[in-house]
């Protein structure tokens, strides 16, 4: 009974609600979600239609905000917040490498939450949205006004192994497309069963604009 009531006590320690700080954490986090809803949804998805990734930039995003909002809150050094967004920048999944345009979507996703999370009251609300404008403005520039065409990919099992040698790549390349109708411009290969004689492709293909 002693430590309960010692415990019911440190209560005046902790602050219950405090108004302003939830209000700005709300503020913050509605614009956050709302730029990340842009970038993910109106401009990745509609390009690429990977909704694994779509769920993965969300809730990296959404995390990583949120940590970095507390960290920030409890006066820990900037140093040590910069380093975890290093450590989720740099994260790769075991299951599947990720392909570099999903890496930069990354990237960007952990930035902006960085942006919005740890801007201080030193940094004005009309820099945190010109940094934000940018950010999105600039990604949907690449993708939909100078790069027209955009880059699809798909893993594909492939039985025709002697294709795979470097000296019958444009015989490959042509295979592919005839076979998937796809527009395929290059493909990687990802592993090699000789065994059974086939061989995991990636492989890249362009969607013209009127397609997506």
């Amino acid at each position: 009974m002693h430590w309960l009531l010692n415990a019911v006590f440190d209560l005046k320690d902790y602050k219950i609600f405090d108004a302003a700080d939830f209000f700005d954490l709300a503020i913050r986090y509605g614009f956050n979600f709302l730029v990340t809803f842009i970038i993910v949804r109106l401009i990745y998805y509609p390009l690429y239609r990977n909704k694994d990734y779509l769920f993965t930039y969300f809730i990296f995003n959404s995390i990583i905000f949120m940590v970095l909002y507390v960290m920030n809150n409890v006066k820990m050094e900037f140093g040590v917040s910069f380093g975890l967004f290093a450590v989720f920048s740099i994260l790769r999944y075991r299951t599947e490498d990720i392909p570099i345009k999903e890496m930069v979507y990354l990237f960007l996703i952990i930035a902006v939450a960085l942006v919005n999370s740890m801007s201080t009251k030193k940094v004005s609300i009309a820099e945190i949205l010109l940094v934000n404008t940018v950010i999105v403005t600039l990604i949907f520039s690449m993708e939909h006004l100078w790069l027209m065409r955009a880059e699809n990919y798909k893993v594909i099992l492939y039985e025709k192994i002697e294709n795979i040698k470097p000296e019958n790549y444009e015989t490959l390349l042509k295979d592919l497309r005839e076979r998937t109708g796809l527009n395929i411009h290059r493909a990687e290969i990802k592993n090699i069963d000789f065994q059974n004689d086939t061989t995991r492709l990636t492989v890249y293909y362009h969607v013209d604009p009127k397609d997506r």
